[in-house]
């Protein structure tokens, strides 16, 4: 099936690429989850992985609750969900319309999928909507201030794989230009998201990225890279990092 999939041109220009195997980077992001999402606690009723993708955090996920559940836009990637974690409930559906009830989820996960959402206001409101009183929602998101789009870009009607340095960096009709598939967000840009919601900021900051290629390619510089950025998320510099984490809970 992976052979099938779509990975380097339009479809995953619009949709991006989910995580296909589990590395170092995953593993990180998921303590990340687990502190900020549980609040202290070892297992929660529901947690469901908004846009789950092939299903790595769906599996990872599913020894800290009674239910994990997933929902993706593309059937190929719910297949493989399929695959990797049998005994979730997954579904075939938009961020923007959650098949949940109200107030039904402790935990939410959106890893990287804002941004590739028709409207992230109401895929945010949706997110909130069927959190319970209390509930977390855990959000990853492309940071503007990073130096590269990882995204790829479209020029003269070609999309171009790969990791595009200083584009996020130029006036917004610029950057759309060159980038209409894919959003990046400030830090006040991705808030202003929740603004009238009922929720309340826990915590939000930058991470930088697991750096799993560089460190199979080239191990010393890999593990000097993770060292020096890791460090600077400790630090005002995180501004640069690749990824927003921001965390919200609903009251």
């Amino acid at each position: 099936m992976m052979e099938a999939l779509d990975l380097h041109g339009e479809r995953a220009a619009r949709r991006g690429n989910p995580s296909f195997v589990w590395r170092a980077g995953q593993g990180r992001r998921l303590a990340m989850i687990l502190k900020w999402g549980l609040a202290g606690r070892a297992r929660v009723q529901h947690i469901l992985v908004d846009g789950c993708g092939a299903g790595m955090y769906v599996r990872a996920l599913t020894p800290y609750a009674d239910a994990v559940s997933g929902i993706d836009i593309e059937a190929e990637h719910l297949a493989l969900a399929a695959r990797t974690a049998p005994a979730a409930g997954l579904a075939l559906a938009a961020a923007e319309a959650l098949p949940y009830a109200d107030a039904s989820i402790d935990l939410v996960l959106s890893h990287e999928v804002l941004e590739h959402v028709l409207d992230d206001r109401q895929a945010s409101a949706e997110i909130v909507r069927v959190l319970r009183p209390g509930g977390r929602a855990v959000i990853f998101a492309p940071n503007r201030l990073y130096p590269f789009e990882t995204h790829g870009i479209y020029w003269r009607g070609d999309y171009h794989f790969g990791a595009i340095p200083l584009v996020n960096y130029l006036p917004d009709a610029w950057r759309n230009r060159l980038a209409p598939h894919v959003r990046a967000y400030t830090a006040a840009g991705l808030r202003r998201l929740l603004v009238g919601l009922p929720v309340r900021v826990v915590h939000h900051s930058q991470i930088f990225p697991g750096y799993d290629n560089v460190v199979r390619r080239w191990p010393t510089v890999g593990q000097w890279l993770r060292r020096a950025t890791y460090t600077l998320e400790q630090s005002p510099l995180c501004i640069w990092g690749l990824s927003h984490l921001l965390v919200v809970e609903k009251v």
